[in-house]
């Protein structure tokens, strides 16, 4: 219903076999395009909610980051996980500003905390 509604995405079968006892749906929407242009939208109109607001908020930005190439830069990478970090129940991932910090050693970070 949800990939009817929207237009875009699809639907995959995450398959269970710990103790739970009927498999789980997961709608997915992967094109950038149809998050920017379909589903970012639709939430701006109808916010969550529940606390799952503040981490969509993060994703938004996230997106926006990429949207504007900043991705592509070591520093703009590093300025996705700074915000990504907190994502989800705000358990700090500082280890993946560790990696990327050792992936990208000549990058300008020096306002990046971890």
């Amino acid at each position: 219903m949800l990939m009817k509604f929207f237009g875009v995405g699809a639907v995959y079968l995450n398959r269970r076999y710990d103790n739970h006892k009927e498999h789980m749906y997961r709608y997915c929407v992967r094109r950038r395009s149809d998050l920017i242009q379909t589903i970012i939208p639709f939430f701006n109109q109808y916010p969550l909610r529940t606390s799952k607001q503040g981490d969509f908020l993060k994703f938004e930005e996230c997106l926006r980051f990429i949207e504007t190439d900043s991705h592509l830069t070591p520093k703009g990478l590093i300025e996705i996980v700074e915000v990504a970090e907190n994502m989800n129940h705000c358990r700090p991932r500082t280890e993946l500003l560790r990696i990327l910090r050792d992936y990208t050693p000549n990058a300008d970070v020096s306002s990046v905390k971890i």
